[in-house]
């Protein structure tokens, strides 16, 4: 019996998508490809992306070149990012995924729009790939090698950035914020990864607290879960994910997004978005490109992963058709937009303004597909999203 037929007869027998994990709607499965909000996607414009009608496109950044009114040269390999609130207008935080000059660039927005200034906020580290926003303005970014570290940063560049040794040594990928329970949730991205949650001494302040991981059997695919402290965070000699045996393993953690209770992540691997019910401490599947009839997967290669405050996911692709698709509260999965002639790249740091009117992301590689990420593209989209 192949994976499909397996999936197709789990969730058929009761482990499917549990439909609280939506505030406003019953979902009964994982989410299937239907028509989007904002209707089909036109022709592509001049920067090369097909966009729904109402919706318009600017490139902001240029690896290896000087953003727009500065003096700043813009990192290689952009990756994960996030947005943030500054005075009237707003910064976007982006990662550089490259070996030993890693870290981390700024660009700061004034209320109209225009680009004010670029800057670096976090130097000297390596392969920096995804991370998170903390809910008290800083950015978390995340260090994708084996031992590697997180490190906190502040978007506005008015601090020195700081490694969170305490949150563990492993192959970080991306990290999502939990108010409600005080905890912050990572992924790690190895074929055999786990899914862990730092439980701070004293919230927002990440220099001391408690690393777990998630534990459930193999199988069934979705249920209900446990955590359990990691005996050793420094990953050596033992990693992390193999120290505890009941750890549940996952085929490559990215991308990660908590909303009111649920912690949604996905894994590339298998190309599966992730519920974690977290008020019921329970694993669900939102979305499994098994479960979609054979050929009509709109999302494939799954990466990193944010959402709005109307409840709508967007998820990026590695590959394939280069595309950031949405997954609604109705449980429709869909493409929101996608990205031509950049065949050998993948989209990373989708990211919303403080106001929710504009997308920025990145295609980490650009048209030259170069390794190294040195024809890496930044853009801002702008356009009715709802919120």
């Amino acid at each position: 019996m192949d994976r499909r037929t397996v999936l197709r007869a789990t969730v058929a027998g009761g482990a499917a998508f549990c439909g609280s994990l939506w505030a406003d709607a019953a979902l009964a499965a994982p989410a299937q490809p239907g028509p989007g909000p904002y209707g089909e996607l036109l022709p592509a414009d001049t920067n090369g992306l097909q966009l729904p009608a109402g919706f318009t496109s600017r490139v902001i950044a240029r690896s290896g070149q000087l953003v727009p009114g500065t003096s700043y040269l813009w990192h290689w390999a952009p990756d994960g990012g996030a947005c943030y609130p500054a005075g009237t207008g707003w910064i976007y935080v982006s990662n550089s995924e490259i070996p030993l000059a890693g870290g981390a660039s700024a660009v700061r927005f004034r209320a109209d729009g225009s680009i004010a200034a670029a800057y670096r906020i976090l130097g000297g580290t390596t392969m920096n790939c995804a991370g998170g926003a903390t809910p008290w303005g800083t950015w978390l970014s995340c260090e994708e090698t084996p031992l590697g570290q997180v490190f906190e940063t502040w978007p506005d560049g008015s601090r020195s950035a700081e490694a969170r040794s305490r949150m563990g040594r492993f192959t970080h990928e991306a990290a999502a914020c939990d108010p409600d329970r005080q905890v912050v949730y990572l992924t790690e991205d190895e074929k055999d990864g786990c899914f862990y949650r730092f439980v701070p001494d004293t919230w927002a302040d990440l220099r001391t607290g408690r690393l777990q991981v998630l534990c459930a059997p193999a199988e069934p695919v979705t249920g209900p879960v446990t955590w359990r402290d990691v005996p050793d965070r420094d990953g050596f000699p033992v990693a992390t994910r193999h120290q505890l045996g009941a750890a549940r393993h996952f085929d490559g953690g990215e991308g990660c997004w908590y909303d009111r209770g649920t912690c949604w992540f996905t894994t590339k691997g298998d190309n599966r978005v992730w519920a974690y019910d977290a008020v019921h401490q329970r694993l669900d599947l939102a979305y499994d490109d098994s479960l979609v009839p054979a050929g009509a997967a709109p999302l494939v290669g799954v990466d990193n992963i944010t959402g709005t405050a109307g409840g709508d996911l967007y998820v990026a692709e590695d590959g394939d058709n280069m595309e950031i698709n949405m997954i609604t509260p109705a449980g429709v999965v869909t493409p929101f937009l996608r990205l031509l002639g950049h065949p050998s790249s993948e989209i990373t740091g989708p990211a919303f303004s403080p106001d929710g009117t504009r997308l920025y992301f990145s295609s980490q590689r650009g048209t030259s597909g170069s390794a190294a990420g040195s024809g890496g593209v930044t853009y801002e989209v702008t356009g009715p999203f709802r919120r």
